[in-house]
């Protein structure tokens, strides 16, 4: 019985995964998309839930990125958990004590080269130990 409610948990979790992407408006739904490939090929430790109502990938279980929305300007964005060590400019603290977010223009093609090395970077956090798992 137990291993059941586990499963059926997993399923819906799963449900609002896939909904979450599927009910985004493009250009949106595609960037997500892409963005949701893009991290899940940098490492095969990496995992993608649904946790306080979005996206969020895990290194090894330990989260360390979400996508969501700018309320203010309607962009996509990749928000780094542990964004604090970073010092590459074209990360956005705002208000954030601990993390940075790497937004994107819906009228440009998604910088590859720069959100790979970005999600590397905030693996090796984990991989090195700068950030306990």
């Amino acid at each position: 019985m137990h291993v059941l409610r586990k499963l059926e948990k997993i399923i819906i979790i799963m449900n609002h995964l896939d909904d979450f992407y599927l009910n985004q408006e493009e250009p949106i739904k595609g960037i997500f998309l892409a963005l949701k490939e893009i991290i899940l090929k940098q490492d095969t430790s990496i995992t993608n839930s649904f946790k306080y109502g979005m996206p969020f990938f895990s290194y090894k279980g330990k989260m360390f990125c979400y996508l969501w929305m700018h309320k203010k300007l309607q962009q996509p964005y990749i928000g780094i958990v542990e964004g604090k060590h970073f010092e590459e400019a074209f990360l956005i603290q705002e208000n954030r004590s601990r993390m940075k977010i790497m937004m994107f223009d819906v009228h440009e093609d998604l910088p590859l080269e720069q959100i790979e090395a970005i999600i590397q970077k905030a693996i090796n956090l984990y991989k090195t130990g700068i950030v306990k798992i």
